[in-house]
């Protein structure tokens, strides 16, 4: 069965960096787009970044120039390198795939930044 797993979130300083893994396991994850949401306490989830099977990118919003997507197919692994990091970054971050119609999703890291 699909199975993402997220790691790396913690608590760090305004201005600090992160990087954020998520292995994936139960589909080809060479031939598929990755997502990174995030969702902030009482906020709708949403869309950080994705990259494509060859290997394009797209950063969203307030997260362009600071926030970086890559994937390593030989290791089934996306990543989200976090830099200058600011209190409004805090939040949940989960990565998520499409497979058939279907979202699939991890249970999230929580990435917390202080002020």
């Amino acid at each position: 069965q699909v199975q993402l797993v997220e790691s790396g979130g913690g608590l760090v300083q305004a201005g600090g960096s992160l990087r954020l893994s998520c292995a994936a396991t139960g589909f080809t994850f060479r031939s598929n787009t990755m997502y990174w949401y995030r969702q902030a306490p009482e906020s709708q989830r949403e869309l950080v970044a994705f990259i494509t099977i060859d290997g394009g990118t797209h950063n969203i919003g307030s997260m362009k120039g600071r926030f970086t997507i890559s994937r390593d197919n030989a290791k089934n692994t996306v990543y989200l390198q976090m830099n200058t990091l600011k209190p409004e970054d805090t939040a949940v971050y989960f990565c998520a795939v499409r497979l058939g119609g279907s979202t699939y999703w991890g249970q999230g890291t929580q990435v917390t930044v202080s002020s």
